[in-house]
């Protein structure tokens, strides 16, 4: 193997970062992890809670979507902003920042008094996990390279595991306790507080300084035509119908704005989504795949929560224990996949044999109804989850590989808002089809679904109670067997993407070389011996 060139050095604005010891690799991310264990517990755990929630609160199976909805669509309009500002930014602060949003919304939402202003908390709360999953991965990035990131995986995918088992368990004993689902919001704040303070102590990254200008404009229409999609893809088949006057309205407003995007983010010199980054193959096919995924994924694992409490009427507890096998499936995948990417480097067959069990998995569920026994609900979940954790985070991976380091927190944040868009737009029009389903199903009319309030199995004498568990139980089958074809397209486009070698450097490193004016990578050396040199870098950490 050749001796790299070594590339020119790096002015005084633009410090290299010596690599990290293991141990301090731990350390500086350990806000990190606990600002992920917030973000997934917070969805795990009001997952189960919906139900609940709904019922106490007198509202609709459109509320219920919508309570789902507006925390992905905040979520989604704003990952490209907070991953344009995580390359322009110090990104201790911007995580901080997105904590703190996520702690006033969690406060809102654990005392609202009614639906609206749960619904407002769920945004304010959006925008704070907005800034969690665009940050998190730039973050890891940051301080550790490519090749090197299957070393921790086994941490993250503890803390993943933590909260995703953990979450649904710990929400269906609040709901079912005294305490009650509101619990369920504010339990999270102490976490999200304890997290702003473990990043101030113990993350420190060096200062680019640069001369920024943001793309307001096109941040702004970006954010409007999107989430005029999601509102349309939300309303269509339920406030109205799909072929109408709104719909041409709506799509035709979303495409005018998004064309102004476009218009926009080519003239200006620092967009929010960068047009060059679509030429690159790695990053376009990994967008594609991560919003199809999201779709299939986020669009029909959400209403699970629902069928296990209304079609097969088990309680809050129970239904959170039901998710069990898909989440140690995802986390033992994930896990996995990413110690023997560590060793081999090779990381495509796992993206192939992820694109092939999602699908799988997705029609295996599409053949259910409200008697399915558990037993072989778990099997499906293992296969679902396993799919789920092998695509994820390594098409993030695949992206972050391929881009320059100045690139890297937009190219991360493009692939997280595509996959937060598909699972938006997943979400609401296939909540739409379940609310249609069950009400064709009822025969309550067009829109009964959408509009009546959401069962409760306990007040309903048993001729209506099994009509209405029948309903449910193949409403969500439905559900799968559209998001199968999705799936499907998804695996198609990560066999199109190209395989190409994990880098050896962070992208810290690589991004002080490139502010000193040269775009190549820094010396490479061996995995281990990157990791045991001692971190005394002459950078002036954001601290």
């Amino acid at each position: 193997m050749s001796t790299p060139t070594a590339p020119a050095p790096p002015q005084p604005n633009a410090p290299v970062p010596a690599a990290l010891t293991p141990r301090q690799t731990v350390q500086a991310i350990s806000g990190l992890m606990m600002g992920m264990l917030v973000a997934v517990l917070a969805g795990t755990i009001v997952s189960t809670a919906l139900p609940r929630i709904i019922a106490d609160l007198g509202a609709s199976q459109s509320v219920y979507t919508w309570v789902v909805t507006a925390e992905l669509l905040a979520m989604t309009a704003t990952v490209p902003l907070w991953g344009k500002l995580a390359d322009l930014y110090n990104n201790k602060l911007l995580v901080q920042l997105s904590l703190a949003f996520f702690v006033v919304g969690s406060l809102v939402a654990g005392l609202t008094p009614n639906v609206e202003l749960l619904l407002a908390s769920r945004v304010v709360q959006g925008i704070g996990a907005g800034g969690l999953t665009a940050l998190a991965q730039i973050v890891l990035a940051a301080v550790i390279p490519p090749r090197e990131l299957g070393r921790y995986a086994g941490l993250f995918g503890a803390i993943f595991g933590l909260a995703t088992i953990g979450g649904p368990l710990l929400g269906g004993l609040l709901v079912d306790s005294p305490l009650g689902w509101r619990a369920c919001f504010l339990v999270g704040v102490p976490f999200s507080l304890l997290a702003i303070v473990l990043l101030q102590r113990t993350l420190k990254l060096p200062t680019i300084r640069r001369d920024v200008r943001i793309d307001w404009l096109g941040a702004l229409l970006i954010t409007a035509g999107v989430s005029t999609v999601l509102v349309w893809s939300t309303l269509a088949g339920n406030q109205f119908a799909w072929n109408s006057g709104w719909t041409y309205g709506l799509v035709g407003g979303a495409v005018v704005t998004l064309a102004l995007a476009v218009v926009v983010e080519s003239r200006h010199p620092e967009p929010i989504i960068p047009l060059s980054l679509f030429r690159n193959r790695t990053v376009t096919l990994a967008t594609v795949a991560s919003m199809l995924v999201g779709v299939a994924m986020f669009g029909s694992s959400v209403f699970l929560a629902q069928y296990f409490q209304i079609a097969q009427g088990r309680t809050p507890t129970a239904a959170g224990l039901m998710s069990l096998p898909m989440v140690v499936g995802m986390l033992v995948s994930s896990t996995v996949a990413g110690a023997l990417i560590t060793k081999f480097g090779r990381w495509k067959i796992y993206l192939v044999l992820g694109g092939i069990l999602l699908p799988t998995g997705m029609g295996l569920f599409a053949t259910i109804d409200a008697g399915t026994s558990a037993f072989i609900i778990s099997l499906y979940m293992v296969v679902l989850g396993v799919g789920m954790g092998l695509l994820m985070q390594n098409l993030v991976l695949a992206a972050q590989n391929d881009v320059p380091a100045r690139e890297l927190g937009t190219a991360t944040s493009t692939v997280s808002f595509f996959r937060s868009m598909g699972g938006t737009i997943g979400v609401s029009a296939l909540g739409a089809v379940l609310a249609s389903r069950v009400a064709s199903a009822l025969d309550v009319g067009p829109g009964g679904g959408g509009h009546g309030s959401v069962p409760d199995l306990s007040t309903l004498p048993e001729p209506v109670r099994v009509a209405v568990q029948n309903a449910y139980g193949d409403a969500t089958a439905d559900l799968f067997l559209i998001a199968t074809p999705i799936a499907v397209l998804a695996l198609v486009a990560a066999l199109f993407i190209r395989e190409k070698p994990l880098l050896t450097t962070s992208a810290a490193q690589r991004r002080a070389a490139e502010e000193g004016g040269s775009d190549e990578d820094l010396p490479v050396h061996s995995a281990a011996p990157a990791l045991d040199t001692p971190a005394s870098g002459t950078g002036r950490p954001n601290g």
